[in-house]
């Protein structure tokens, strides 16, 4: 009978745990975890803060009790493994204020990641400054907000915790400030993508800070000085810049580590060390993408490398293929998903890339209820091969960011997004669905048949001596317009060449992207020569408000 040990539970561990009892219900299977709990929503917690989780013992998901009647697992909560000893296959537990030892014939270990607490003056003092990592740390939050009169909340860091915190907080009824280092909110997005998020956040009364971080706490916590000399009042201060690989009891055993201090392992969830597997947040993985080493911090890898470790020990030929990195967030009424490479991480890889955006509704824009969807896809140009996408949205966004990163998976190209087949009924979908357009517009520009200006290239074209050529309708002008553009309705283009210069180079440019880039297709076969602007004037003036003329201006 082989023994097995698993340090951590969660989401690596228990999958492991449980994918292991079923493949070898011979074997004997102990799990230590230092907490509590053994199986609980991590995801779930900011959910409670707001009562959108109304009951605690909700995010409670399995009990000791009913894994080891189900799975006859030996399940350890409190036990804190302290110390491995590969040369004789054994681990030191402190449990009580007592340490044991405990053999193994395999040990997976799958200690998660753990916040990254910055060194920042005042914060030991701070009474009121808390991470969300586990049950225990939610207590605390709840605690602080039940007990004192918590009016002014602060929290640092913007990414997708981030956000989620601040929306739980603001929705519990506290004024939220909202700092972020990046120069903008949710820094895995690209900043254009981000300024929706942003957006959406103001419009519900969260203030939002961005290119500062905390430089020193004050008061016991109760004031946050910024990096440029600002200071918050705060009552709840939620740290959430980061985790880092929970690594130290890898380290001590001699287990190799990689980038950031995340655990080495090969295909087969291996280390270094005979007889010792690592899963989870804390390990390196291949972006299947680039092929470089990097950490996914994410629970969906966590879960499938916990079921596929167990099935390398049980002997089933498994390999880790890797992870692209697909994650969702709300921001009140908004989605934010992403998956792959974001633009900027593609330019700094060296990848040749376009960036492209579309958008669209995320259901038959006839039938009642149809919102907007913007969609960002990022492709090679010469091979098709999709490298990442995001989307914004009220709806339907995880439904086309997972037919992405699926396609990803797969092997797919844009050429492949256009084949792609959708269920469609009016309240579902359209007939062209958001995903195949994304493949429409890609094959368009890689067949020559469209140029496209990114919304960050449109200054400086029109410095050269480009013209914005605006092909929206009067109506829609009262929503904003570029300064000094041309505007000719599309419907109106063919009767009105005329008054457009062949000698002059324009930039054409309506809501969308969509009826532009019919304007681009009349204009080249006219003899003009145009450019369509990528994603038009609602994108254009969301990231860059600044350089549209408003009637209220």
């Amino acid at each position: 009978m082989k023994k097995i040990v698993i340090v951590g539970g969660v989401a690596g561990g228990m999958s492991a745990a449980t994918r292991l009892r079923r493949l070898m219900d011979d074997a004997e299977i102990i799990i230590m975890e230092k907490g509590p709990y053994v199986s609980f929503a991590n995801c779930g917690l900011p959910y409670h803060i707001s009562g959108e989780i109304a009951e605690r013992s909700d995010l409670i998901v399995q009990t000791p009790e009913a894994l080891q009647a189900r799975f006859k697992l030996d399940i350890r909560s409190e036990h804190e493994v302290t110390k491995v000893n590969p040369e004789n296959k054994t681990i030191e537990v402190l449990h009580n204020d007592e340490v044991f030892t405990e053999t193994y014939d395999e040990l997976i270990l799958s200690p998660g990641a753990k916040p990254f607490i910055p060194s920042i003056p005042g914060l030991d003092a701070a009474t009121n400054a808390f991470s969300l990592r586990n049950v225990p740390d939610l207590d605390k939050i709840m605690s602080q907000l039940k007990e004192n009169e918590v009016k002014e909340a602060v929290v640092i860091g913007a990414g997708f915790i981030g956000v989620e915190m601040a929306e739980n907080l603001k929705k519990f009824g506290l004024n939220v400030t909202l700092v972020e280092m990046a120069p903008h909110v949710l820094p895995p997005l690209d900043e254009e993508m981000a300024a929706f998020v942003e957006a959406e956040l103001k419009r519900n009364g969260v203030r939002v800070i961005t290119s500062q971080s905390a430089n020193e706490f004050r008061n016991n916590g109760k004031e946050v000085v910024l990096t440029d000399g600002q200071i918050i009042p705060s009552d709840l201060t939620i740290l959430s810049v980061g985790v880092r690989p929970e690594n130290s009891l890898a380290e001590a055993a001699g287990i190799k580590l990689g980038r950031q201090g995340g655990i080495l392992v090969d295909n087969n969830y291996q280390t270094n060390i005979p007889n010792i597997y690592a899963v989870g947040d804390a390990i390196i993985v291949k972006q299947q993408i680039t092929g470089e080493d990097t950490m996914i911090a994410l629970a969906s890898p966590a879960n499938r490398q916990g079921r596929q470790v167990a099935d390398v020990i049980a002997g089933l030929n498994r390999k880790n293929q890797g992870s692209i990195g697909t994650a969702i967030v709300r921001a009140f009424n908004l989605t934010a998903a992403s998956t792959g490479l974001n633009e900027r991480v593609a330019q700094l890889s060296g990848l040749n890339h376009i960036a492209i955006h579309t958008t669209g509704k995320d259901h038959a824009g006839y039938y009642p209820g149809a919102t907007s969807l913007t969609i960002k896809l990022v492709f090679d140009p010469e091979t098709g091969k999709i490298l990442g996408a995001q989307g914004i949205g009220q709806k339907g966004v995880d439904k086309r960011i997972d037919v992405i990163a699926t396609a990803i998976k797969g092997g797919l190209t844009i050429f492949d997004l256009m084949e792609l087949e959708f269920t469609y009924a009016p309240p579902f979908g359209s007939a062209k669905d958001p995903v195949n357009m994304l493949g429409y517009v890609a094959s368009n520009i890689v067949e020559g048949l469209s140029d496209s200006v990114a919304w960050h290239e449109l200054q400086t074209q029109l410095n050269d001596g480009k013209q914005v050529l605006d092909v929206r309708s009067p109506d829609e002008l009262a929503n904003g317009q570029y300064p000094n553009a041309i505007n000719i309705p599309v419907n109106e283009l063919r009767e009105r060449l005329n008054e457009l210069d062949r000698t002059q180079p324009y930039i054409i440019s309506c809501a969308s992207g969509a009826r532009s880039y019919i304007a681009e297709r009349i204009l080249k076969q006219n003899g003009f020569t145009v450019a369509n602007l990528d994603g038009g004037f609602n994108l254009y003036n969301t990231v860059k408000p600044e350089d549209i003329i408003h009637e209220n201006n």
